[in-house]
């Protein structure tokens, strides 16, 4: 529709398309099945989205810089290609998962829904707890990694500030009690912001992303003037060199890199709900993601070879690297910016997500606020620290069979909205159980088939780590290597046609 074009209603007189192509319920539809609808799972009202381009483009500067998107080029160094091998697989990764980004994150804005209820379309009321659930459960590990990292952060900097007793500390479990303290101060913190709603994390991520910035090119500025120059690493030539070694590389862990941010490309509705229009949440998103991940692997790489030609080795971390500072507001500063980074994507990626799915699990029973404090607690029951301990397991298990399973569910959530339905829904049936989206007691059984199908073909060869040197299913071994790509595709296909009646019925 043009802008000056009058609002008019849909043919149903339950929901109303404006001019700028946003939907939303009309006046008189009361939405009140508490099976199916709360305060916090209902479309976010008109005069609610106003999210706009530097609102989108602050919160992926927010999450995308993090210590384990810091650490993601050492993980691709440590696996034998140079700093530019490792940031162009880092660029490439994020340009590609940026794709669905747009295509899921298109019905958010246009029907202020979230996630979970836009599942609902494809999956069934009921039947959408399953992908639902399959993204909270990785949602939770995430919070427990990035909640340990910040945590060890407290540690380690408030250790150069209160001296060794702190950091020799009586061990618990294996680590020092104070290192523990840390953690429950961190998960705490973070759990107090997200308490306060998603007005306050917007208002959060627009000044923590330049924050966060600053910090990293302090750190830079500060290890260039220390080092005389960038040092060696630089200069170090790959150990694959670019024929098959590489490419061996290069394809598991590209799909690595595009797991790392899979989880987002599902549930980026929660976030594009409150866009004030399609063109700020694209171009929010695409200013946002591949520049900042690409600028902020290239400085690690910058950094680290800083600390190389200063320490005689490479650090990482960092975290690690902050704590060789030597004056306490430089650890103060390091510390601060630290948290702010690391409390900016986890609450952002990894509560808002988790909460709204635990939400549409028991919608009477849990909120917004309920389904974030469930997320820290199992967050804290995970053992996080032995995911990111190994950059194989790392790289090639969790974040390749993450990336093959969340893939699938993106190639259900594609082709259901864009191919089948040409991105048109019927807004009140997704929360009434008569509505069009009930389907077979609540399921949709084609995108589950699609689901299971192609999640088999995803993951089903996984290779290393806790799985068989031949794979789980050794006839698809080769295919785990390409999970996301080979999830996505096979069920977007394969529920592309078990769905073709949907296309004239709808």
């Amino acid at each position: 529709m043009s802008s000056g074009t009058p609002e008019t209603p849909d043919s149903s007189t339950v929901q109303r398309t404006h001019p700028d192509g946003r939907v939303s319920l009309a006046d008189h539809v009361v939405l009140d099945d508490a099976r199916f609808a709360n305060h916090d799972l209902l479309p976010v009202p008109m005069e609610r989205r106003r999210w706009g381009v530097y609102n989108y483009l602050s919160l992926w500067v927010g999450m995308a810089h993090n210590i384990p998107s810091w650490t993601l080029a050492s993980g691709l160094v440590a696996l034998g290609m140079d700093w530019k091998q490792a940031v162009l697989t880092i660029a490439l990764g994020n340009l590609i998962v940026l794709a669905p980004m747009l295509l899921t994150g298109h019905a958010g804005t246009k029907y202020g829904i979230p996630f979970p209820v836009f599942a609902r379309a494809s999956f069934g009321l009921r039947g959408a707890n399953l992908p639902a659930m399959l993204r909270a459960a990785v949602a939770c590990a995430w919070f427990g990694i990035q909640t340990w990292l910040g945590g060890e952060a407290i540690f380690l900097l408030a250790g150069k500030l209160l001296g060794h007793g702190w950091q020799t500390a009586t061990p618990v479990g294996g680590y020092p009690w104070t290192q523990w303290l840390s953690f429950l101060l961190f998960w705490a913190l973070q759990l107090l912001i997200i308490a306060r709603g998603m007005d306050t994390l917007r208002r959060f991520e627009n000044w923590a992303a330049p924050v966060v910035l600053l910090g990293a090119f302090g750190l830079l500025g500060w290890i260039t003037n220390k080092a005389g120059g960038l040092g060696p690493l630089l200069h170090q030539p790959s150990k694959l060199g670019w024929g098959h070694e590489f490419w061996k590389v290069f394809f598991p862990a590209l799909m690595g890199m595009i797991g790392f941010w899979s989880t987002l490309s599902l549930n980026i509705p929660d976030f594009t709900r409150f866009g004030g229009s399609q063109r700020a949440q694209i171009r929010g998103q695409a200013l946002g993601l591949p520049t900042t991940m690409t600028l902020f692997a290239l400085l690690s790489v910058l950094v680290t070879s800083g600390s190389q030609a200063v320490y005689g080795t490479p650090i990482w971390d960092p975290i690690q690297l902050a704590a060789k500072l030597d004056n306490t507001a430089g650890i103060l500063i390091a510390l601060l910016t630290v948290l702010i980074a690391t409390i900016s994507v986890n609450i952002a990626a990894n509560v808002v997500s988790p909460a709204y799915d635990l939400a549409n699990l028991w919608p009477c029973r849990i909120n917004f606020r309920r389904g974030a404090l469930i997320t820290g607690l199992v967050g804290v029951l995970i053992f996080p620290w032995k995911l990111i301990s190994d950059p194989h397991v790392y790289i090639y298990t969790w974040l390749g069979v993450v990336g093959g399973l969340l893939g699938t569910v993106a190639g259900i959530l594609i082709a259901d909205y864009w191919l089948l339905r040409r991105t048109h829904l019927d807004l009140a049936a997704l929360y009434r159980q008569e509505g069009r989206y009930w389907y077979h007691g609540g399921w949709n059984w084609r995108a589950v088939t699609a689901l299971v199908t192609g999640g088999i073909l995803a993951i089903g060869g996984s290779h290393g780590g806790p799985f068989p040197a031949n794979g789980l299913i050794p006839a698809l071994r080769r295919l785990a290597d390409y999970g996301w790509a080979v999830g996505l595709t096979s069920a977007l296909v394969l529920h592309l046609l078990l769905g073709t009646r949907i296309r004239t019925n709808h």
